[in-house]
């Protein structure tokens, strides 16, 4: 027997990345959800629950016209806005705006490495 994931299931989770618009592109995590559809996003808030990177079971609030869903254990929320950025919140308690659907290479890096610096990323995605 193999061990992990079948092949059908690693088909499956690569799929709904590509569907969640989570792509690779030259290092650099890029968000460009084209097959998303507004019928995914919640129509009131729930509580999301998951496994961070150190372990530990987490729970967030996910509202209304947002999704949630975790990349490199790294919960990634997108929120229906009216003008598209990233906000990188890290677990010091700082912030940074990226003004393009994409994380640069050094956060990318750190959500590759699962270095625990990374608290969540949510991206404001217009209609």
């Amino acid at each position: 027997q193999q061990p992990g994931m079948t092949g059908q299931v690693k088909e499956d989770l690569l799929s709904r990345f590509g569907e969640l618009g989570v792509f690779v592109t030259e290092g650099k995590i890029v968000f460009k959800p084209r097959l998303l559809k507004e019928s995914e996003f919640l129509t009131s808030s729930k509580t999301f629950d998951f496994i961070s990177v150190s372990g530990t079971k987490e729970s967030i609030t996910v509202n209304q016209n947002q999704l949630c869903f975790t990349y490199c254990q790294v919960p990634i929320i997108y929120t229906v806005a009216e003008e598209e950025k990233v906000v990188v919140t890290y677990n010091s308690g700082n912030k940074k705006v990226l003004n393009e659907l994409a994380l640069d290479e050094e956060i990318s890096n750190e959500l590759f490495n699962r270095t625990n610096n990374v608290k969540q990323i949510e991206v404001f995605l217009t209609k």
